[in-house]
């Protein structure tokens, strides 16, 4: 059975800065270290921060006064803001800056008086952060789309003043017909000069169309909370391959790999790395080959961390 590597895949640099704000935190200030929602969506990422002290909440009244707390890398309503300010908590904000810039996106129109339609996934928490970043003051009003079937049923003030955004984490071909179906009912609508799905998203989606076609079965190491990797394992169902998600090594089943000839491994964006390798040694356990690494686009992307957090050579090295 040879094993084929999906490149790139597993951490993207929003995770990474992510993390390194929790991991920084405890370090100067001590646990524990208050996190609202998961940091970023993957169980072993969380519980490796809970075992180092963090603690993970899903609204601010669960924070004792005085404490640190730290919003996940999905992002957080202005209201949760408000909140955090009013009492005084000491924040840090590990928002994602590909999410501050849908953020952006989404104040600038709301100020010229647009109806916003988010393309995303009801429920998501970064879709509830952008959501809540909407100022109805100046007379627009907020919609979420999640297929093309929901641009019919639109109810908007105005066809003319209407623009879009992005949740960053989804499928790039089902985002791409949503917009072909927003533009083909509102011909003035007005969206970012790019669409909002982040780089390591469409990269990591990119690399698994290369390989799917020539395997038999695709896993996708992430969590089943993460978007990301979602739809990673769709690619595959939807080529008509044999996709599955897992965890962990423990999560995969010996069936699954039954004349199975080349067996394809990716990763989320939430992901580490030392994952993937659990999951390559299990399969080499089961008759599995050395496996071998594809090509494919190269990512030099880095977020700065917050300027109290930096180590000193961190400083020293970005000015």
């Amino acid at each position: 059975m040879e094993i084929v590597l999906a490149n790139p895949r597993g951490f993207c640099a929003g995770v990474d800065r992510a993390i390194d704000i929790v991991e920084r935190a405890l370090e100067l200030f001590g646990a524990p270290i208050y996190v609202r929602h998961e940091v970023v969506h993957n169980r072993h990422v969380v519980d490796t921060l809970r075992e180092q002290g963090a603690v993970f909440v899903e609204e601010l009244h669960e924070v004792p006064d005085d404490a640190t707390v730290i919003f996940s890398a999905h992002g957080v309503s202005r209201e949760v803001e408000e909140e955090a300010a009013r009492r005084g908590l000491r924040v840090f904000d590990a928002t994602c800056p590909l999410v501050t810039k849908v953020h952006m996106e989404v104040n600038r129109y709301a100020r010229q008086g647009l109806d916003v339609i988010l393309i995303g996934h009801y429920g998501h928490p970064e879709v509830e952060g952008t959501m809540g970043r909407f100022d109805a003051s100046h007379g627009g009003r907020m919609h979420l789309v999640q297929c093309v079937e929901d641009v019919a049923a639109l109810d908007v003030r105005d066809p003319t003043k209407i623009a879009f955004v992005t949740q960053t984490t989804l499928s790039v071909d089902d985002t791409s017909n949503i917009v072909d179906a927003l533009r083909a009912r509102f011909p003035a609508l007005t969206g970012p000069r790019k669409e909002d799905i982040c780089y390591a998203t469409q990269n990591r989606q990119d690399a698994v169309k290369q390989m799917v076609d020539d395997c038999d079965v695709v896993i996708v190491v992430g969590s089943r909370t993460s978007s990301n990797s979602t739809r990673l394992r769709e690619i595959a169902e939807k080529r008509g391959v044999a996709g599955y998600m897992v965890d962990r090594d423990d999560d995969l089943k010996r069936e699954w790999f039954d004349g199975a000839r080349r067996v394809g491994v990716t990763a989320g964006a939430s992901a580490p790395e030392v994952l993937v390798e659990r999951v390559v040694a299990r399969l080499r356990e089961w008759g599995g080959h050395a496996p071998q690494e594809l090509h494919g686009r190269e990512e030099h992307v880095i977020f700065a961390m917050p300027r109290i957090l930096r180590r000193t050579d961190d400083a020293a090295s970005s000015g």
